[in-house]
Formats: C-alpha cells, structure tokens, sequence
C-alpha cells in the first residue's frame, strides 16, 4: 500500500513540475519584440456569450443545430400523429411545414433566421437530396415482382385510369393557371406536364405502411392496392423523368437524346447489372458484411450518377438500383432496414424541412388563391379517388372495396413531395403553386386514414344488419 501513494505521489509530483515549467515557456520564452507586438495586436476579451454566437455561427455547428431541431421536432410530431391513427411520416411531413416560415418563421423571427439562415440552405439542400435518394432506393427494393403476378390486369387498369384522369384535369388546370402561377423558367408545356403529374402520384411506401399498420397488406384489397400502386409508380416515374429532360434540355432534340441515354441504361441496369449483383454480393449471409453494404451503396451512388448526368435526375437511378437489386434468402429487407433507419432519422427530415422552408402559406393571401387551392385538392381527389373506384369496378370489384382502393390510390404523401421539389428546382413552379400542391398532398394523404375508418365502418354496420 505505501509502495502506491509513493508512487502516486511521484507521479503527481513530476506532472505538476512539467505543467509549470511548460507555463514558464509560454509566459517567458517568447523574445521582447515578438512579445510586444502580440500584446498590441491582442484584442479585448470576448464575453461568453459573444464567443458562444461566434461559435454557433460556424457553418458545422448551424448544422448541427439544424439536425438537432428538425429530427426533434420530426419525432415529436410523428408520434403524435401515430397516436391518432395517421403514419408517422404524415406528421413528419406536418413537422418540416411547421419549421418554415409559415409557423416558426411568423411566430419567431429571429429564432427561424438564426437556426435557418439563408446562407445554410445550400448544405441543407445538399443533405435532404442524399436522403431523397437512399429513399428512392427503398422503394426501389420494395417493388417486387411477386406485387404484380397474380393482379396484372386489375393492376394495369386502375393504376393507368389513376393517373390518366388526374393528368387530364391536371394540364386543363394548367390552362388557366399558366400565366398566374407558372415559375420563372417554365414553358407551358412543362407546366401543364408537371400539373398533371402533380395530380396524378401515388405514395407508394405510405399507401404499404398504412395496410402494414391496419393489418391489411395480405387481404385480396390489400395485395390488389400494393399491385395498382406499384405499376402507378412506375408509369408515373417514367412520366417525371420524360418531363424532366424535356425541362432540363433546350431543345426537343435534347430531350429525346437525354431519354435514349436513359433507356440505354434502365437496359444495361436491368439485363446486365441485374444478373450480375446475385455474383458480387454474398446474398446468403444473415448479417451483410461491409463489404456487401459498400458494394451497394457504390452501385446506387453509381446509378444516382449516371441518371444525373443523362439529365433525368439522380433519384431515378437511385430507384433503378434498388429495383435490380437481388431478392434472394431475403437480402433485400435486410439492407432495406438498415438503410432505411438511417435514411428516415436523420436525413428525411431534413427533406421535410428543406420542403417546409419553401412552403409559405402567406402567399395564399386572399380569398380566391383559398378557393384555387381548394379547387385543385378536389380535382386532385376526384380524378385519383374516382378514376381508381370506377376502374376497379369495371374489373369486377364490389363498390365498397373498389372505394376503399381508390381512397387507398389517392395518397400522395413523401413522393409528392419529391416531385414538387423537382418541378421548384427546375423554376417550373413559383413558390404560389408549389404551396398549393404542398397543401394538396398533405390534405389527400391525411383523407386516407378517415375515410378507411368510414366506409369500412359502413360495411361493418352492413354485414350486422345482415
């Protein structure tokens, strides 16, 4: 036991002798001029508080404020929404809405200009992109053949009339709307194609999560929504990424050329890469290694690339990558999960908020742009919801499941959002309409959950009556 304290006390004793002789250095050591001349050039001490905002104001600790806010307030609002029945990522989407400058922006001022700075955004944007993008190649993975085998014909049609319908009155709107509303680079024609597609989406992964939640995604009405939903995505996608080049390109002739390049690519992604990644990747392991998951995320960073620079937009290549991505002993839910966790925690909200930020409900001042925006979620709603009821019982549906599917078909949600953002990027639409379809996809996705409950509680009474 002496032996210790000796020795601890040798110790204290020799780290103390250094700390002073390393203090003499720094005080003594310096010669007289270079002395002098710091002295002078010294500045007067800084607060604490004034050295606490200078630090805040640094570009990685703005961001770490910006996560520490928007995941917070995500996860807040999410678990709200869930309590009542609504997915989380419906409050998710509410949360980045209430971080703009439509609620914290005109609450507190000086709180939103500090946490949202316009010389943050771009780092923001760059970070809810990335997200956007490992999103994308979720969904990707989520669509599998075995949605589509055995409703091939319900499928096509209710998903093909969900989308004419509502892209039909999506570009008569346009008509009318055009030279009010359209963004500072937009041709009519771009415009009237993005008001269609506006229109005419289907959130695929919130329509699943929501059977997932209501113990539905095995039923006939179920499997038969999933199946609708997946071919919805599909067309619709191919729908954005011909608008997209023909946004992005000058000429028509650009265009085509940037939708050669592109099935170029969905071919060699889907008859080259597709066969292969079964060989690349140890597809058999319980837990994917590093290596597995580095090799994916190189081909998805891979394919995110090549569309970008074809002119059609990263996420489609995101999207593709994770559709050609082998399916076998599971392997495709396991990366899912774990991409999916980090993905929705802590990037998607910042997709949200970055949205929100965009999103400024002051623009509707008046009467008319209230009843321009209500106009557009009921044509919204009645060509989504309509279209699929009408199509579904044209193939043999009863009523009451064929309203429960179109009901399920007009959930817009994450994807619309997606695609609005797009549409804003590229200048097609002013901030005025792009709040308008941000409000229209708020307002259909929250429809789903209620009307659900109604008609299914319509046929519960019917089936007791008898």
């Amino acid at each position: 036991m002496g032996r210790w304290i000796r020795q601890g006390m040798g110790y204290g004793a020799a780290v103390l002798a250094a700390v002073l002789m390393i203090g003499w250095v720094l005080q003594h050591g310096a010669p007289a001029a270079a002395s002098g001349a710091l002295q002078a050039a010294a500045p007067p001490t800084e607060g604490a508080f004034e050295a606490l905002r200078v630090h805040l104001s640094q570009p990685l600790s703005r961001l770490f404020v910006q996560l520490l806010v928007v995941i917070a307030a995500a996860r807040l609002v999410g678990s709200m929404f869930m309590r009542h029945g609504l997915p989380a990522v419906v409050g998710e989407m509410t949360a980045g809405i209430l971080l703009g400058p439509s609620l914290l922006g005109h609450l507190w001022p000086a709180g939103f200009a500090f946490v949202f700075p316009q010389e943050s955004l771009g780092a923001l944007r760059l970070f809810s992109q990335i997200g956007i993008c490992l999103f994308m190649f979720t969904v990707g993975m989520e669509l599998q053949s075995g949605h589509l085998r055995h409703k091939v014909g319900t499928a096509v049609a209710v998903s093909h009339a969900s989308i004419v319908v509502p892209f039909l009155l999506g570009v008569s709107l346009a008509t009318v709307l055009f030279e009010s509303l359209a963004g500072p680079a937009a041709s009519f024609r771009a415009f009237a194609l993005f008001m269609g597609i506006s229109l005419s989406i289907t959130a695929f992964p919130v329509l699943a999560r929501i059977l997932q939640e209501r113990g539905m995604t095995h039923t006939p009405l179920g499997a038969t929504a999933i199946a609708c939903a997946a071919v919805d995505d599909i067309t619709a996608w191919s729908i954005m990424a011909f608008v997209v080049a023909l946004s992005r390109s000058a000429s028509l002739s650009g265009a085509v050329l940037s939708l050669g390049l592109a099935v170029a690519f969905v071919a060699v992604m889907v008859l080259g890469v597709r066969r292969v990644l079964p060989r690349w990747l140890d597809t058999g392991a319980a837990e994917p290694s590093s290596g597995t998951l580095a090799a994916v995320a190189c081909v998805m960073l891979a394919a995110s690339l090549c569309t970008e620079l074809i002119g059609i937009h990263a996420l489609f290549g995101a999207f593709l990558a994770g559709a050609v991505m082998p399916d076998r002993h599971g392997f495709r839910e396991r990366i899912r999960v774990r991409i999916e966790k980090f993905s929705s925690v802590l990037l998607l909200p910042l997709f949200f908020a970055f949205t929100g930020l965009r999103t400024e409900l002051g623009l509707l001042s008046g009467a008319a742009d209230w009843a321009l925006c209500g106009l557009v979620i009921v044509l919204a709603s009645v060509g989504k919801l309509g279209a699929s009821a009408v199509a579904a019982r044209w193939t043999g549906m009863a009523w009451r499941e064929a309203l429960q599917l179109g009901a399920l078909m007009n959930t817009r949600g994450l994807m619309e959002l997606i695609a609005l953002n797009i549409g804003y990027d590229l200048g097609i639409l002013s901030p005025r309409i792009f709040t308008m379809l941000v409000i229209m996809a708020l307002v259909t996705t929250f429809m789903t959950g209620p009307l659900l409950n109604l008609l299914q509680a319509a046929d519960t009474r019917r089936a007791a009556r008898g």
